[in-house]
């Protein structure tokens, strides 16, 4: 034996020998269920991690490449859909704590590394003789003996090589690697300078009379921040806890301006984080890509694989919901409007920076009712209680908290699930309060998906996370929530559900990979149940007399449901334009951004046009996200929570036949058939827009 190759093979072997002993990604996780021991996970265990990620991925697809079997489903597609088990498990860690518990490492380090993923990503995309292989089960797929997910996962990895250039010639595909490395390298930067950019704002008040009309809570809670930052007086952030309630209760309209300007400038201003040039090269980068694959536009391109299947469906569902709603949100500004001059004057304009606060009063002039007089109803612990306890009428399944299992941040805790017959379901984690390192908003994800071990039977179950930013507990108070904050926690729950129940073979069809404009039905559908008396008399309790929230209260609540659901409606609807309005774009462009925006979504606007504001430089959904060409799918998927839940309204509650239906069709099946459908096997037919008119309480226009 060559005695070089020999010693280079042994210290290959020590190396990696060195890194097992190091590296909790290089050994089997010794935590309960295999969860990810972040207790021991360090920054500097995650470059090798996916470095030897990749080159085992690379190493598994070579053996797939090789294979001098003739291409079949379980060679081929199978094997590719096991391979790089390292990678993805490194991957899921790294990635979800770029969005919850960031730090500079952190984002330098993605940032390095997103090259080489990259280029990794369009090795095995792009390899022709994988491609082959793939090419030749999907043409004889139609003589094969396959089930309907086996069917759908060939399907979906067939399109996955072809959407990502496997069909193009050996010179655009180099085009396609330059173009895909660009866009990944500017999302990146994007999300990166607008959690910065929120993250440094503070507006530091010093003089308690300015803050005149916020509850003592929130003076309190903002004593807090600026104690913790070091500083004097009353700090108020562009976090959600922070923000919201400022513009809600602040009785100084210019500090209600100079917070909203801060908000809505975010990635404008001349330093480090301005998105302004980015947001360009994104929808032209995503354009080039869509018309290199022979698109027209990025929005076709994506829209080829969703329920919608095109610009016009969604246009035309926009167009609906601005013929119906439009009417309405201009007569609840203008009712806004006079409540506001009667105080102001004749002269007063309600600008954005007054909408909040207005509207508050409002609300509580009309129906007696606000969020403080709610807060103590909803303190944090008993909502999850109830949360929880709403799965567990529903689909019987139980939460229990280990501590055992490790978390990243000492704000969160994990739960392990368990299925009504007393079987082990789910791991769950939840983080509910802001931090630096967290980025704005709310979300679903996992670290573990779920799959089955076609050789043992042996169902992998799935490890899942809800994150978010709710009101944090004060010296003096525990975590009191807004109801719209409950809203949101019932929201993420559902989309929790979806990947907790997930019963698919294959990995990549499971739980929440379905289509984008599917995937929020089960999470909307939950919400509806945020002012059902029934569910609420089940947690919603004063934290400190443990009093039921009372009757006339509920019944306030659901009096005042539809309080500025049109203005809800059109400002959706307009995020919905703008992110059409950029990837419909055919030609380059290099106009002004703002001018843009402003004429994208000028048919759903209520309030008034601020020149300097921008919501295109911080729109991380679209931008740095999954929903470009998709944020429409808020208002497709109410259509169909709207009309799903109309089945509970009719059998009950908390029907168990009703649910059992939604669990077995919706949220157990995933992507293994097309949402349509999975959808009618549950409902019986196609959804309509009615029972969302019906909710709102706006009577359906007549068509021909």
């Amino acid at each position: 034996m060559n005695i070089k190759k020999l010693t280079a093979t042994l210290i290959a072997t020590f190396v990696i020998s060195m890194m097992n002993a190091q590296n909790p990604f290089f050994e089997k996780y010794n935590t309960p269920h295999e969860t990810a021991p972040f207790d021991k996970i360090k920054v500097e265990h995650f470059e090798p991690a996916i470095r030897e990620g990749m080159r085992q991925h690379a190493e598994e697809v070579d053996a797939i490449v090789s294979n001098s079997d003739a291409p079949t489903f379980n060679n081929t597609i199978v094997a590719l859909e096991t391979a790089g088990e390292l990678l993805s498990r490194t991957m899921s860690v790294f990635g979800n704590l770029q969005g919850a518990e960031t730090n500079d490492e952190l984002l330098a380090l993605a940032k390095e590394m997103a090259p080489a993923m990259n280029e990794h990503s369009n090795n095995i995309r792009l390899n022709e003789k994988l491609f082959a292989r793939v090419k030749a089960v999907y043409n004889q797929k139609d003589q094969l003996n396959l089930t309907v997910e086996q069917k759908s996962l060939l399907d979906k990895t067939y399109k996955s090589f072809v959407r990502y250039g496997a069909n193009l010639s050996h010179e655009d595909q180099q085009k396609y690697r330059k173009l895909s490395e660009k866009l990944n390298l500017l999302s990146l930067q994007f999300g990166q300078n607008n959690l910065k950019e929120t993250n440094e704002y503070v507006m530091l008040v010093n003089n308690i009379d300015e803050l005149a009309g916020l509850p003592k809570d929130e003076i309190t809670s903002a004593a807090q921040t600026a104690k913790e930052k070091g500083l004097e007086g009353w700090a108020f952030t562009l976090q959600a806890p922070s923000y919201i309630p400022f513009m809600k209760y602040a009785q100084n309209r210019d500090l209600r301006r100079q917070l909203y300007m801060a908000y809505n400038t975010k990635c404008t201003n001349d330093n480090d984080y301005n998105n302004i040039e980015i947001v360009k090269e994104i929808a032209n980068t995503r354009m080039e890509i869509a018309q290199l694959l022979g698109f027209d536009n990025f929005a076709e391109y994506v829209l080829k694989e969703r329920m919608a299947e095109n610009s016009d469906a969604v246009y035309n569902l926009l167009n609906q919901l601005i013929d119906a709603y439009m009417p309405i949100a201009q007569n609840e500004y203008t009712e806004l409007q006079e409540l506001a001059r009667q105080d102001q004057g004749n002269d007063f304009v309600v600008m954005p920076w007054d909408w909040s606060y207005y509207s508050d009063q409002l609300k509580d002039k009309k129906f007696n009712l606000n969020e403080e007089m709610l807060r103590p109803y909803f303190e944090l612990e008993s909502v999850k209680g109830g949360v929880f306890g709403l799965a567990t009428q529903l689909y019987g399944i139980t939460f229990k908290k280990n501590s055992e299992i490790p978390v990243y941040h000492k704000d969160v805790d994990a739960y392990e699930v368990f299925d009504k017959d007393g079987k082990y379901l789910a791991v769950l984690y939840t983080d509910f309060h802001p931090r630096a390192g967290k980025r704005a908003g709310a979300w679903m994800t996992e670290y573990k998906g779920q799959w089955i071990d076609e050789k043992t039977g042996e169902n992998s179950r799935p490890h899942v996370s809800i994150v978010m930013n709710f009101t944090k507990p004060t010296e003096l108070k525990p975590s009191l929530l807004t109801f719209d904050e409950f809203e949101t926690f019932l929201h993420e729950f559902g989309h929790a559900l979806h990947g907790i129940f997930a019963n698919s073979t294959y990995e990549s069809l499971s739980g929440t990979s379905v289509y984008r404009d599917f995937v929020e039905l089960p999470s909307q559908i939950l919400e509806n149940y945020a002012t059902e008396e029934e569910f609420l008399n089940t947690f919603a309790k004063h934290y400190e007399t443990g009093e039921n929230i009372p009757a006339d209260l509920i019944q306030r609540i659901k009096d005042a449901a539809n309080f500025n659901a049109a203005y809800a409606c059109m400002r959706q609807v307009s995020f919905g334009l703008l992110d059409m309005g950029w990837f419909t774009r055919n030609t380059p462009f290099d106009g002004d951004v703002k001018a843009f925006e402003k004429e994208a979504w000028s048919k759903a606007q209520i309030l008034p046009v601020i020149d300097e504001a921008c919501m295109s430089t911080q729109f991380s959904h679209i931008f740095a996200g999954g929903y470009s060409a998709g944020y429409y799918s808020y208002k497709w998927a109410e259509v169909l929570d709207a009309d799903a839940f109309s089945v509970f309204k009719e059998k009950g509650l908390f029907n168990q036949e009703a649910a059992e239906s939604f669990r077995n069709n919706i949220l157990s099946t995933g992507g293994t058939e097309h949402p349509m459908v999975i959808y009618k096997r549950f409902r019986g037919q196609e959804p309509t827009i009615d029972a969302l008119l019906k909710r709102n309480g706006i009577e359906a226009k007549s068509t021909n």
